[in-house]
């Protein structure tokens, strides 16, 4: 196993996060489709990526309302000190009217109850798990802060913030001596890679872990699926659309994570799982699994060495292409140095690519 420092905490993590999304679904449509493990199924799970030396964890309160977090407090009551574990709040998890945001009445009732269903008494790594535009981000940190200073949680994060949402929450952490986020979770893969423009610049710019949910964009990356209609019917994607990303341009990224990945013997799975991990700025990947056989798939990237023209490859077939005003920002970066200064290199925070 390889591992990465999370941010600046100094505690490192395993490059791949176990995520449980699959475990504990509902008897519904999105249940049946994501996965309901039962805790038998997610203990055998669990067990080997423990094995494997994975020491990072995510779920959510949101998953399977509650199921997911029941099922791995269960798995974990006798392995709980070997994990660094982490979860999320902000979803509707009631009909009630404060069932649901960033709310000091909200957050701190979401957190009693996922540490009752996970059945610990602290959180290593507490995520807000969307941008909320009713709470002021000035209340929610300091909820947050309270949180840590309670015990309670050790670190926090983020999770689907912009660029501007992350550089605000940090220069108020600061400001006011809170405690700032820690990593960010963003959903980033070859299929889609919207938060170069903005998000990740600010990532490096501040030295924020960066956690990747859905690597291959809900199973679309994985091979599985084609532009000829090709598909398996049990895979999530097949069933559900999400996340929402460009086919037509997805197609062209399986054709060539297929040709790269028979060089490599492995599949095209772990050719777009390396591609992250090659990224000094990606902390670690989260693969949700339903099987153990997709978890072994998942940690064959980690062998993977792609080479300098394999990357290219793969960066070409999926650019996002700059915008503004990253383009205008670099078309005479080279002009703002004195003649015969020393070649720095690419400058990618002016709107060149960062992998």
């Amino acid at each position: 196993m390889k591992y990465a420092e999370l941010g600046k905490t100094g505690v490192y993590v395993s490059r791949i996060c176990l995520g449980t999304m699959t475990f504990g679904g509902a008897d519904n449509a999105a249940g049946n489709a994501i996965g309901r493990l039962t805790g038998k199924e997610a203990e055998i799970i669990v067990g080997e990526a423990l094995d494997a030396g994975i020491n990072f964890i995510d779920t959510a309160d949101i998953y399977g309302m509650g199921g997911s977090e029941n099922v791995l407090g269960e798995v974990l009551t006798q392995r709980r000190s070997q994990v660094f574990l982490a979860t999320k709040a902000h979803s509707r998890m009631n009909a009630g009217p404060n069932d649901a945001g960033q709310s000091r009445y909200h957050l701190m009732q979401a957190l009693e109850a996922s540490l009752k269903r996970l059945k610990t008494d602290h959180i290593d790594l507490y995520q807000v798990h969307n941008f909320d535009t009713v709470t002021p981000i000035e209340e929610v940190l300091r909820t947050l802060d309270d949180m840590v200073r309670q015990g309670k949680v050790r670190y926090i994060g983020c999770s689907n913030y912009a660029g501007w949402q992350l550089a605000k929450a940090l220069c108020i952490s600061g400001e006011h001596k809170l405690e700032k986020f820690a990593s960010v979770q963003s959903f980033y893969s070859l299929a889609c890679r919207d938060i170069e423009h903005e998000l990740l610049p600010a990532i490096k710019d501040s030295q924020t872990g960066l956690l990747c949910w859905s690597p291959l964009a809900g199973g679309l990356l994985s091979g599985k699926f084609d532009r000829s209609g090709n598909n398996e019917a049990s895979a999530r994607r097949a069933k559900i659309e999400f996340p929402p990303v460009d086919k037509s341009l997805a197609w062209d990224i399986v054709d060539v994570l297929k040709a790269i990945s028979e060089k490599h013997r492995v599949t095209p799975a772990s050719i777009a799982i390396a591609w992250l991990l090659s990224s000094e700025q990606v902390t670690s990947v989260i693969a949700g699994v339903r099987n153990v056989h997709q978890l072994r798939d998942n940690l064959r990237a980690l062998s993977v060495n792609l080479s300098e023209e394999e990357k290219e490859m793969l960066d070409e077939v999926s650019h996002p292409g700059t915008r503004y005003p990253g383009w205008i920002q670099s078309y005479n970066a080279a002009s703002r140095y004195p003649a015969g200064f020393p070649d720095t290199g690419p400058n990618w925070i002016l709107g060149e690519s960062p992998v």
